[in-house]
């Protein structure tokens, strides 16, 4: 299904492999636009992923690069313009959440996780902005979580992490916006997806209760987060710009 504003861009996506990104993905696709599919690894999949993109009509590049490494961004972003041309959309959806207390971070915990969730969007976004500045478009999309916004017990890290990739897409939505770029986040709630059990201590409590206690009695799909992409990147949400969508069935209501 083509989309106002979709047909015939070119979007890349990180951590494009499974979950989140690889709806992100699929999403774009269906809505005519060309996907990079990035993630770090397991290869298979991301071919996997842009086979079933090209189903859909359009052409889908998948590379296998550190989205936490500057020069493996760099060189990723390189050969996905020489293939396309240009990036119009760049989805920032690289992220680890550890759970770790405060006192129990070490220096190395710390820079790792910033690294990971943070500088790879940075990479990502200081790598595409100069074609899109040139052309006069874009759309650059932070996958930031509930985190940015409310505190989870034993992530420090993660919770700084996420509140500074709000904070960076709002800078970029400010410099940026005369030159016809918009920058946004998205703060998924509780999403059906697989997830590291060490990460989630007592998961399966927690989710029964969310699945009792949520307004819509039901957690998220991938599908629900992928579409805030779509909407944000086509026309639909051409006049937004330094926002965050909160996609959490109701958990958190502003």
């Amino acid at each position: 299904m083509e989309i106002k504003g979709l047909n015939g861009r070119t979007a890349i996506v990180t951590a494009a492999g499974q979950n989140v990104g690889r709806a992100v993905a699929l999403a774009f696709a269906r809505a005519g636009a060309n996907v990079v599919v990035n993630g770090l690894s397991h290869m298979e999949k991301l071919e996997e992923v842009a086979h079933e993109a090209e189903k859909f009509g359009v052409q889908a590049l998948p590379i296998l690069a550190d989205g936490a490494d500057w020069e493996a961004v760099e060189k990723m972003v390189t050969a996905a313009c020489n293939r396309f041309g240009a990036i119009d959309i760049a989805v920032a959806a690289v992220g680890i959440r550890p759970h770790q207390a405060f006192h129990d971070i070490s220096v190395e915990d710390w820079g790792r996780v910033i690294n990971t969730n943070l500088n790879s969007a940075f990479y990502l976004d200081r790598a595409v902005l100069p074609q899109m500045r040139k052309r006069g478009f874009g759309r650059i999309i932070h996958m930031a979580g509930s985190d940015a916004q409310f505190p989870l017990e034993n992530r420090a890290h993660v919770v700084a992490s996420k509140h500074a990739l709000h904070g960076l897409a709002k800078a970029i939505a400010l410099e940026y916006g005369p030159e016809g770029i918009t920058a946004n986040s998205i703060a998924p709630g509780w999403v059906e997806t697989d997830r590291k059990p060490e990460w989630f201590p007592e998961l399966e409590q927690t989710l029964s209760h969310l699945r009792a206690t949520l307004p819509l009695r039901r957690l998220g799909d991938v599908d629900d987060i992928a579409n805030a992409c779509v909407y944000l990147a086509s026309d639909m949400g051409k006049f937004m710009t330094g926002q965050m969508l909160h996609l959490n069935g109701g958990e958190f209501m502003f």
